[in-house]
């Protein structure tokens, strides 16, 4: 069973439409004791990484991720689980894994400037391997964000994206996991990757029974 975190400021309708599309069983909960008995947790998130912090059950999330089943932040969820963020002032974020986020400037080193947010379809380009990217081909996806990770040397990425800057656009480690993008509204690549991050807790579940079997 899939927990979708709701702490008021997640797209749980897009995102629990796509979870129904994959035939997934899901909830949609704040609660601290049904959240942590979910198989996986999807973070989503929309509007300010400050005011995210503010209203985010912290202490539940981290314990989530401490228990090793599959965590995935998308969009705004994504930029939580790192370390800390500069929008409306700098914020500590959850730090599940490191990196800072930041806002596209709106200018390249040519002093031309360019639209921010960065609203539209960029092409994935896979650099890592991982069950997350298994059997998929890269393609376009779609995004909504006026803040990003940096791709730059970055231990986490998976995949990244240009929008004249580089965009960790899929992160992972571990159990946790974020697309910066929209899968739910990513056409045939964005329901592929959400359908390999079920399969991920599909495989956690298979193993969890397996140990429970052999310690009897």
């Amino acid at each position: 069973m899939i927990g979708i975190v709701d702490y008021g400021m997640g797209n749980l309708f897009s995102v629990s439409k796509a979870l129904e599309r994959l035939n997934a069983d899901y909830f949609i909960s704040g609660d601290k004791e049904e959240l942590l008995g979910a198989d996986a947790l999807l973070l989503p998130g929309v509007g300010s990484f400050r005011d995210a912090m503010e209203v985010l059950q912290v202490d539940t999330i981290k314990e989530f991720a401490a228990s090793g089943k599959p965590l995935l932040g998308i969009c705004l969820g994504m930029q939580l689980l790192f370390e800390d963020s500069d929008e409306n002032g700098f914020t500590k974020g959850l730090g599940l894994l490191p990196g800072h986020v930041r806002r596209f400037s709106g200018s390249n080193a040519a002093g031309e400037t360019y639209k921010v947010p960065h609203m539209g379809w960029n092409k994935l380009e896979f650099v890592k391997t991982s069950p997350l990217i298994k059997g998929l081909e890269e393609d376009y996806v779609y995004f909504v964000h006026s803040y990003y990770v940096s791709a730059e040397k970055s231990e986490v990425l998976l995949a990244k994206a240009n929008y004249y800057e580089g965009v960790s656009a899929v992160v992972g480690k571990d159990n946790i996991f974020g697309m910066q993008f929209h899968p739910e509204k990513s056409s045939k690549l964005g329901m592929a990757l959400l359908n390999n991050f079920l399969k991920l807790v599909e495989e956690r579940i298979r193993y969890d029974d397996t140990d429970t079997l052999s310690s009897d």
